[in-house]
């Protein structure tokens, strides 16, 4: 099915996406899809409605069990037996399908998630695809090196020393429920690159085009047992994942609070493991800085995907010479902003994925306000169906406030004035999060003397919220351990191991 153009709306539901969603959907083990091994189900939500669409098994450790079991099979079997070209070519074939079924899978994400339909075009399919066909670029390209080595003994012996890169072995992947494809994908990817095989768990709001892309990867051709899915809770099915014997390593996306958990669990067992957590991200905005740029900024900087993103520019610094027009200008658009349902484009501000999330940002916005922290925009909470919150404004903001420190992720953003830019920057690194940031500046110099002392793992100068499949990316302090993407990311999926050869 051809995807559609981007900003086209969804008139009516493609019949591949309904078939699956009437469909007795199942979770992955091997090559057979399977129930739970408890029969029990989790119901699955529209969060533009607020209504059931489907149900999918509700996960075991018995379930998980059988899957480890699978990706140990395969790790050992057919699929170590490939060569690095013949991953790249099966990997491709799946980015072709990503592609080939895109309409089907954006659809599907955006009925499940709820976000812009542009959005899962754009990204969830089509960076989905470009992610998987760089990463199978890289697996005819991993490489050991030779050392010279300075053995003494015995007196006179020589030796010779390299480094061979080896998969990591069966990767636990547990993902997030604000880009679901995509995150998946960010997993996946570079693990079949590098000769892993995976166990995923999707995040239990949002499982369907994860279990749709592990059935996508039969139909690549990948052997059975290489990506394996189970859905489930968190509490069950994650727990059990995260806790396997049989896992060599742990990927997860997702709140610093559960990826401590995950952390503590992994230190346990020695297991190898890379998190992806919170942010608070800052956006440092100078007097000289292109006000042109403003719409862009709140845009895709605060309230891209509704502001369900772990960089949202959630925190804006503006100096005092721009502080009113900066108020003035977000208060008009952000008021002005569409709301409703993601089928169609025209809406900017889309549900937030569940009546739980939903009740945390009302929540939030409510302690602010009850801290002290003014509403610019007054929104009131959403009355209807669906799981909406009205974007809000915040002026008159203090360092400690709730607003200030506590990961919002939905369309909720401060505004705090500066003087002295070193006094801004210590207010941007003021944060238990370390994810992302940004400055906004016409001044070379003034981009050079701040950059180096902004705590965080990606700093954009002039945008925002702008990941790349070759760039780093990760958090600095409570945001997480380790980066993906690039060549950084095949380092959390290979073993070093290092080889010494006595000569003669």
């Amino acid at each position: 099915m051809q995807i559609a153009r981007p900003d086209t709306a969804v008139d009516e539901i493609h019949a591949d996406v309904s078939s699956f969603l009437d469909s007795r959907i199942t979770m992955v083990i091997g090559d057979q899809k399977v129930a739970s091994e408890s029969g029990a189900t989790l119901d699955v939500f529209n969060p533009a409605t607020g209504k059931k669409i489907t149900e999918v098994p509700k996960g075991t450790a018995q379930d998980v069990d059988k899957a480890v079991t699978a990706a140990r099979a395969a790790l050992n079997g057919e699929w170590s037996q490939l060569l690095p070209a013949d991953r790249q070519r099966v990997m491709l074939k799946l980015a072709d399908l990503i592609e080939a079924n895109g309409e089907e899978l954006a659809q599907l994400e955006t009925l499940n998630n709820g976000k812009s339909v542009m959005m899962s075009r754009l990204i969830e399919v089509g960076a989905s695809a470009d992610y998987v066909r760089y990463m199978a670029g890289w697996a005819t390209k991993i490489e050991g090196s030779t050392i010279d080595v300075s053995i003494p003994v015995p007196p006179g012996a020589k030796y010779q020393a390299y480094t061979r890169k080896e998969p990591v072995g069966v990767v636990g992947a547990i993902t997030p429920w604000n880009f679901p494809l995509n995150m998946a994908i960010w997993k996946i990817a570079p693990a079949l690159a590098c000769g892993c095989t995976v166990v995923i768990k999707p995040a239990e709001e949002t499982p369907l085009t994860t279990v749709r892309l592990v059935e996508l990867c039969l139909e690549a051709g990948l052997p059975a047992g290489v990506v394996n899915v189970i859905t489930g809770t968190g509490e069950e099915a994650g727990a059990a994942l995260t806790a396997h014997p049989g896992v060599n390593k742990l990927a997860f996306t997702g709140s610093t609070e559960v990826g401590k958990i995950i952390g503590v669990q992994a230190m346990r067992d020695m297991k190898r493991v890379t998190l992806e957590l919170g942010g608070k991200a800052p956006m440092v905005m100078f007097d000289d800085m292109d006000m042109d740029q403003l719409g862009v900024a709140a845009g895709i900087g605060v309230f891209f995907n509704s502001g369900q993103t772990c960089c949202a520019g959630t925190r804006i610094y503006a100096q005092k010479g721009i502080y009113d027009k900066v108020c003035d200008f977000l208060g008009g658009m952000v008021g002005s902003l569409p709301l409703g349902s993601g089928l169609d484009p025209a809406n900017q501000i889309n549900p937030m994925v569940s009546a739980k999330h939903q009740s945390h940002v009302n929540a939030c916005i409510a302690r602010g306000a009850e801290q002290g922290a003014q509403p610019l925009l007054k929104s009131g909470p959403y009355e209807g169906e669906g799981f909406f919150v009205k974007p809000e404004i915040f002026t008159d903001v203090d360092q400690n406030m709730s607003i200030m420190q506590d990961e919002v992720f939905g369309p909720v953003v401060t505004i705090t004035p500066f003087d002295d830019p070193d006094d801004a920057i210590r207010m941007a690194n003021d944060t238990r999060f370390g994810l992302g940031a940004s400055i906004w500046t016409t001044n070379l110099n003034t981009m050079h003397k701040y950059v180096p002392k902004i705590e965080a793992g990606t700093v954009w100068v002039n945008a925002h919220n702008l990941p790349d499949q070759n760039m780093p990316f990760g958090g600095y302090k409570q945001s997480g351990v380790g980066r993906e993407h690039g060549r950084a990311a095949l380092d959390n999926y290979l073993e070093t191991k290092s080889v010494c050869i006595a000569l003669g």
